[in-house]
């Protein structure tokens, strides 16, 4: 009877022991589950607050005004204009399209500040400012430039309804060119051999060290002509009858922004402000640059660095508009 006792109370143990293991798990997975709930409340109101925040500071930088009915849509260009940078045709063309999906936006303007850059990403931004103000009609789109907006970038602010600059803004420079080195006699002098493998008989037509060869130039200068000449009839299609018939517009100089307004070059003289204050009529203007974050202009910065390395080792350095 005792060993039944025992084996009873034994028994009775291990389940009471059984049943509080499972009520203390049971307290603590609440406890842990409060905790989660209390933490992310917390984030709730932070995020709250902050967004809360945000208008209010948005609100009292419009000086306690309510949002605007309508604005102009600004978009940077600001450096040199390549694919790998941060003025690329990508990032113009999104920031265009968003502003054009904008009912509120009443007019474009493209603040310019570059010294030009690739003919390519030029035309891409080029063709689609025409294509875009087809969609509508009751946008228009404005080029202004500050310091400097020049080859590529004057390519692309061709292509607007009107370009307005500084009377000392630098405007022009409507040509193109292609620079390379040549080593080969510094070579002979060092005793240095160039050792090429290839294919293709002018595979290595622009390599600095070796001599140039007279059809392999002449092909090259056809080549920059052919660019220059793009170059030239998008500027008169964009510009039209506006331009004057001097024909120094087209070689290549550079000039003031009031020597370019006698050129035609420019419609007038003024900033971004005063095109939207007196020219549109409306004085809110909204930036809608699209601007790489802090990891995607790192990783362009590194890409670009490594794609120039290969490109002058091997020649490949492409045409400029400058």
């Amino acid at each position: 009877m005792s060993d039944n006792q025992g084996g009873g109370e034994s028994m009775a143990s291990e389940d009471r022991q059984l049943i509080e293991k499972l009520l203390f798990n049971a307290a603590n997975e609440q406890r842990r589950a409060r905790r989660w709930s209390i933490f992310f409340r917390f984030l709730f109101f932070i995020w709250l607050f902050a967004a809360i925040g945000s208008v209010v500071f948005s609100f009292s930088l419009r000086g306690g005004k309510p949002a605007p009915k309508e604005y102009v849509a600004l978009i940077d260009i600001r450096g040199a204009i390549a694919a790998d940078k941060e003025a690329n045709a990508d990032t113009i063309v999104t920031g265009l399209r968003k502003a054009y999906e904008d009912d509120k936006v009443r007019a474009v303007i493209l603040r310019i500040n570059s010294p030009g850059g690739s003919p390519v990403q030029a035309s891409y931004v080029y063709d689609e400012i025409n294509r875009l103000r087809d969609t509508r009609s009751d946008i228009k789109i404005y080029g202004v430039i500050s310091d400097v907006g020049a080859s590529a970038a004057y390519y692309m602010a061709a292509a607007t309804d009107e370009i307005y600059a500084d009377q000392g803004s630098v405007v022009g420079s409507i040509g193109a060119y292609m620079a390379t080195f040549g080593f080969e006699e510094a070579m002979k002098k060092v005793g240095v051999t160039r050792r090429f493998y290839g294919s293709g008989e002018h595979k290595a037509l622009t390599d600095p060290f070796q001599p140039e060869e007279p059809e392999v130039a002449e092909h090259l200068r056809g080549t920059v002509r052919s660019i220059h000449e793009q170059f030239i009839a998008s500027v008169k299609d964009g510009r039209g009858d506006r331009l004057s018939d001097a024909p120094e517009i087209f070689s290549g100089l550079i000039w003031t922004g009031q020597q370019a307004l006698g050129l035609g070059l420019v419609d007038g003289l003024g900033s971004s402000g005063y095109v939207a204050r007196e020219v549109v009529g409306v004085e809110d203007i909204v930036d809608f640059t699209v601007r790489p974050g802090v990891l995607e202009r790192f990783a362009r910065q590194v890409g670009a660095s490594a794609a120039e390395t290969i490109s002058v080792s091997l020649g490949l350095e492409g045409p400029v508009i400058r």
